[in-house]
């Protein structure tokens, strides 16, 4: 089950990926990582589908992990007395909170979060933003507008309000109700949407209290304004560019995407780049040209990971989605270009010792004789620090923690196994050997990179580097200990 790539793969679960048999063949094609969509589905489905998924980890030996993504709360209008109205450019039509079905000259908006945060200018965007809307009175319990672009509004569509930071909470009250079930389920990472400030985060990781690993989608202009602080208290982050493409002018996304993508990698904190990235394999079995640049764009960048979501989860076609991905990705990282463009985009030098061993490291595996870099790591600090440098050979995470393997399984070019508790460096050394000799990354004739950290078993307290050979007799035969 080696990977013949260094970005990850993350894939949606729903109908059409529904069983055992689908989920170990999208495995197989390629997925690194399943994303659950609390938006769809109850919880009893998503149980059965996160006992499937650990089954198959069973079965594989080979960590897996888990994104379960909260819905967030979502902004829709009433209903209209002929179920749609047809809304003409430079006509006046006014929201309020009045419950009556509405007709072609106003209609509910049952939130009155939105008229508290609205100004005079302010922009209303409707069905994805094919309806654009100015604002030009508004109160605390309406809203006259202007019809900017046309179409046709019909019962409960979508309302995005891109221009002002709304007083609402990331988190509604099924977020709350879906949060604490996947997590005593036990997922390792959890997606919030709708997030603006870092208060949204930290108003999670309080509820979530240690249980799983916190991604942060960022599909709103504030979280984007906010993106520094946002990544700060943030355990990753989703750049979730449907959303950002309806918000804002969508030739703003690709280099917002670059940008963030290089905020995470500095910050060596995994970055997902979704949204309609193989879309046209929904129903076809072959991508657009198109998608497939747009796909290589973000593993150029240096994305950790790149997602599928109605291709996996609804599509006719998951596994073959699954397996043009990952075709793509052992394509673009086996281009010389790409190296160079990965080697050209690595930060200054890092301060600290963790920093300086794993740069040290990356130095060192440029040379023909190492094989991989393997490092000990118990929070996975370690990895992710190794992962930041972009080395050009495998990076091997050994843990004693599954929580910490499956966690790492979306830090980029990180593969991860358990090991037992070390308190030797020696033996963390003949560890390290046999796991690369076992995953098929080197053999006894090859060396490897060890990072570690003495006293062992405390995290973040990597300050040891060796080069060992992959023979087992010779380790310990040379080591002084």
């Amino acid at each position: 089950m080696r990977r013949l790539r260094n970005v990850k793969i993350v894939a949606t679960l729903g109908p059409a990926s529904n069983d055992y048999k689908m989920i170990r063949a999208l495995f197989e094609a390629g997925a690194d990582v399943f994303r659950l969509n609390m938006s769809h589905g109850s919880h009893e489905e998503i149980r059965e589908r996160h006992a499937i998924i650990r089954q198959i980890e069973e079965d594989v030996e080979r960590p897996i992990a888990i994104l379960a993504d909260l819905q967030g709360p979502k902004l829709r209008c009433g209903v209209f007395a002929g179920d749609s109205e047809e809304l003409v450019e430079g006509e006046k039509f006014r929201f309020d909170l009045d419950t009556a079905e509405g007709d072609a000259r106003r209609v509910c908006l049952p939130h009155k979060e939105i008229f508290e945060a609205l100004e005079p200018g302010s922009t209303l965007l409707v069905n994805d933003g094919k309806i654009r809307l100015k604002v030009e009175e508004c109160g605390k319990d309406f809203a006259d507008c202007v019809v900017v672009t046309g179409g046709t509004i019909s019962n409960r569509k979508g309302v995005n309000v891109p221009d002002v930071v709304l007083p609402l909470a990331a988190l509604s009250e099924k977020d709350r109700r879906d949060l604490e079930f996947v997590c005593e389920l036990g997922v390792d990472w959890l997606a919030l949407s709708f997030v603006q400030r870092p208060e949204d985060v930290l108003e999670a990781r309080d509820l979530v209290k240690g249980r799983a690993a916190i991604l942060s989608k960022i599909e709103k202009p504030a979280a984007v304004t906010a993106f520094p602080e946002i990544l700060e208290v943030s355990d990753g982050i989703m750049v979730a560019r449907g959303d950002l493409g309806v918000e804002l002018p969508v030739q703003n996304v690709p280099p917002i995407q670059k940008r963030l993508i290089r905020g995470c990698r500095a910050a060596a904190k995994p970055v997902i780049v979704a949204t309609q990235m193989l879309e046209s394999m929904i129903e076809s079995p072959v991508p657009t040209r198109a998608e497939v640049s747009d796909v290589a764009t973000a593993i150029y960048e240096g994305a950790d990971a790149v997602m599928l979501s109605a291709e996996s989860a609804a599509g006719d076609y998951p596994v073959e989605a699954v397996t043009t991905m990952n075709n793509v990705a052992v394509e673009i990282e086996t281009d010389p270009t790409y190296r160079e463009v990965i080697e050209a985009s690595r930060g200054a030098s890092h301060s600290g010792v963790a920093g300086a061993i794993v740069a040290a490291a990356r130095e060192i595996a440029e040379t023909p004789e190492i094989k991989a870099i393997c490092c000990f790591t118990h929070s996975g600090t370690t990895a992710s620090l190794t992962a930041r440098e972009r080395p050009c050979v495998p990076i091997i995470a050994l843990t004693p923690f599954a929580t910490i393997a499956r966690k790492l399984c979306l830090t980029w070019g990180t593969q991860c196994f358990f090991s037992g508790e070390v308190d030797r460096f020696k033996m963390a050394v003949v560890s390290a050997a046999r796991a690369a000799r076992h995953a098929g990354y080197a053999t006894e004739q090859d060396q490897i990179v060890v990072t570690a950290g003495v006293p062992f078993n405390v995290p973040g307290s990597t300050n040891i580097l060796r080069v060992a050979p992959c023979e087992e007799r010779l380790i310990f035969r040379t080591d002084p200990e």
